[in-house]
């Protein structure tokens, strides 16, 4: 599996040098800006709203964060490189405009930056935290089988309702590791309400996944899963605000459980309205521009949601200090 090369290839791209091939990939791929901030926020989130249900003073040590936050941001960076060899067949055959196909980066590269993004996350949590180790060789661990499609590979493609629901219990494994930032690194047990968080963290996957893939009908194209494709755009919209509502519901539960009070509720709401209005739109519409709102708005939604639970709370108590 080396460098492709297909009608879709830049030439000008594919022989530039390596950081700027890397930058043009992970721009379209792996957004470093958009997925950094909405990772950060989920770490900072998970460690907050454990300290809070704890009812522990102040934040973790902000070295103990960054070298946290370096871990769940270059974790999800190797989920979308272990999906490029998953996918290599189907992409090769229906995605021939996305970087690996049209020869960007290399097989070989890609393996390379995930070799050197393990290792450093290993040195990095060897040497701020080594009890972490436990928590991230889970995450991993995971990942790795992920990659494999758990050995069923043939069997997942048939059932999708199992296909999604295996790859995205990846994100409540990488919570553990970032509430564990807190309570493994103190050495106590873990409070309750992170089961709410962790299956919040879970549902907010399932909308992000989701919402990525409502698309405009005009813009469906053979081979590319969508859920408007499946289902229609209506029942796709659908599927899309009842996984938004459950999502809603759990994220009620944990912040009652951190004793928010009304005042979680009426914001989680609030914020639950404003993001369900492209997917209204884009039932009566069913436009290009409504089918993108509603992937920004599942964006919008996990990030207003984590730092509602968690971040808000948190910071409030840190500048109250």
């Amino acid at each position: 599996m080396e460098t492709l090369t297909n009608p879709y290839s830049r030439p000008e791209e594919n022989n530039a040098p390596l950081w700027k091939r890397l930058y043009i990939y992970q721009k379209e791929r792996f957004p470093l800006a958009g997925h950094g901030l909405l990772v950060a926020a989920f770490s900072f989130s998970a460690v907050a709203y454990s300290r809070i249900c704890r009812g522990e003073d102040g934040f973790v040590s902000w070295k103990v964060f960054l070298a946290g936050v370096f871990t769940t941001v270059s974790l999800f960076l190797l989920v979308r490189i272990f999906d490029e060899f998953k996918d290599v067949k189907e992409d090769a055959l229906y995605r021939r405009e996305l970087p690996v196909p049209r020869g960007l980066v290399s097989f070989r590269e890609l393996r390379n930056i995930g070799i050197i993004v393990v290792c450093l996350q290993v040195g990095l949590n060897a040497v701020v935290f080594p009890k972490m180790l436990l928590l991230y060789a889970l995450a991993l661990g995971y990942l790795l089988l992920m990659s494999k499609e758990f050995f069923v590979a043939d069997w997942l493609k048939r059932h999708q309702f199992w296909y999604v629901v295996s790859h995205m219990l990846i994100i409540p494994l990488i919570d553990i590791y970032a509430s564990g930032l807190d309570w493994m690194l103190e050495g106590v047990r873990a409070p309750g309400g992170l089961l709410y968080f962790f299956a919040v963290s879970f549902m907010s996957g399932i909308v992000l996944e989701i919402g990525r893939k409502i698309r405009a009908p005009e813009q469906e194209s053979e081979g590319v899963l969508t859920y408007s494709a499946m289902l229609g755009p209506a029942g796709s919209a659908v599927l899309w605000i009842g996984m938004l509502s459950l999502s809603l519901l759990l994220s009620i539960l944990a912040s009652a459980y951190a004793g928010y009070g009304t005042t979680g509720t009426i914001i989680l709401s609030v914020i639950y309205v404003v993001c369900c209005t492209p997917a209204l739109l884009y039932l009566k519409h069913k436009s290009r521009r409504a089918g993108k709102m509603i992937e920004g708005a599942s964006a919008a939604w996990t990030i207003a949601m984590y730092l509602t639970l968690g971040g808000v709370p948190m910071i409030e108590r840190l500048l109250n200090v």
